[in-house]
């Protein structure tokens, strides 16, 4: 996922996405995005949750894009 965020707030956001468990990795970027995380689901209906349930409601964030990759 693509993250974009308040200005000054991409450490307080990287924190707070490595404490959701299904977030794998999360990068501090420069440029359009300010954070790239990677998680893991199993299903849509988890995918769904995590996004619009654990990520989309942090405080800070502006925007997202949300890129699905199948192994």
């Amino acid at each position: 996922m693509l993250i974009s965020c308040e200005m000054g707030e991409e450490h307080s956001l990287y924190s707070q996405l490595k404490e959701i468990p299904e977030v794998k990795s999360c990068l501090i970027t420069y440029g359009n995005y300010d954070l790239v995380a990677e998680f893991v689901a199993d299903t849509s209906s988890q995918l769904n949750e995590i996004i619009t349930s654990k990520i989309r409601k942090i405080q800070k964030i502006k925007s997202t894009i949300t890129l699905h990759v199948i192994n």
